[in-house]
């Protein structure tokens, strides 16, 4: 019998991206490893489910010893079908997502497609913890990365991650600067100005092209975004209970008499 710790390992840019070969090889030795990844890139695709085309699971060859499947459908499918067809039911010890190539911080949480498969995972009741470097580069440096993974995930395994909860890791671009260290934090109030640019496609018709600038209107030394700015990675504990418990008692002082 294998008591090595099961460690699912999964991404939204694809199961080719240099991040995910990093997030592998980081995590090998913690224990057994299992990867199921998008066939190809899925970025901002958020919490989206596939329910109106198949899903396809496919063995590739990725790393010598480790079994790695690519998966037609987006993130949280990958989770989705890793636990209840190659595992049948069962549920790993770990699941860790990523590394992202760019940023996850503030607002832009909801739309990953990295985090949404973390927080499927804690869904499911799985420690789980979405990684990303600050850095879009084809070229990226995942070096420091590495490090970083090594810690949150010893620590993941020794403590526990709270129930509810999954970990939302960011590391900014160094640009060959030591990192400071590793503060936990809230998400920083931000959002982004978009902005759609018209443009013409071959046949002279209009097309939108989203656009936009991220402003960060928050100014807390405690926050994800003044972390990075700073040099530091970002650790945001992070729920899927969406409700805004500060405005219950608000609401129920509205007539809710109905007829």
């Amino acid at each position: 019998m294998n008591d090595r710790p099961l460690i699912l390992v999964t991404n939204d840019d694809g199961i080719h991206a240099p991040g995910i070969r990093t997030l592998i090889e980081e995590v090998l030795p913690f224990g057994r490893v299992l990867v199921v990844a998008p066939d190809k890139p899925q970025s901002a695709m958020g919490h989206a489910i596939t329910i109106h085309s198949f899903l396809r699971l496919n063995r590739i060859d990725l790393l010598d010893g480790v079994e790695a499947w690519s998966c037609s459908g987006t993130p949280v499918d990958c989770v989705k079908l890793a636990i209840y067809k190659l595992l049948n039911g069962a549920k790993p010890d770990l699941l860790v997502s990523g590394v992202n190539h760019g940023a996850n911080i503030s607002i832009n949480v909801l739309y990953s497609g990295t985090m949404s498969a973390a927080v499927e995972g804690a869904m499911e009741g799985i420690p789980s913890i979405g990684f990303s470097l600050m850095d879009h580069s084809i070229e990226a440096d995942f070096s420091p990365v590495c490090p970083v993974i090594r810690n949150v995930v010893a620590n993941a395994i020794q403590h526990g991650i709270a129930p509810g909860t999954c970990l939302n890791v960011n590391v900014p671009r160094t640009g060959g600067v030591p990192l400071k260290g590793i503060r936990v934090c809230r998400q920083a109030t931000a959002n982004w100005e978009d902005e759609f640019e018209t443009r013409l496609d071959p046949g002279r018709k209009e097309y939108y092209w989203l656009k936009g600038e991220f402003r960060s209107h928050d100014h807390g030394e405690d926050t994800d975004v003044w972390a990075v700015d700073n040099g530091y990675v970002s650790i945001v504990p992070t729920q899927f209970d969406m409700t805004a418990h500060h405005a219950i008692a608000a609401l129920n002082t509205w007539d809710h008499a109905v007829g």
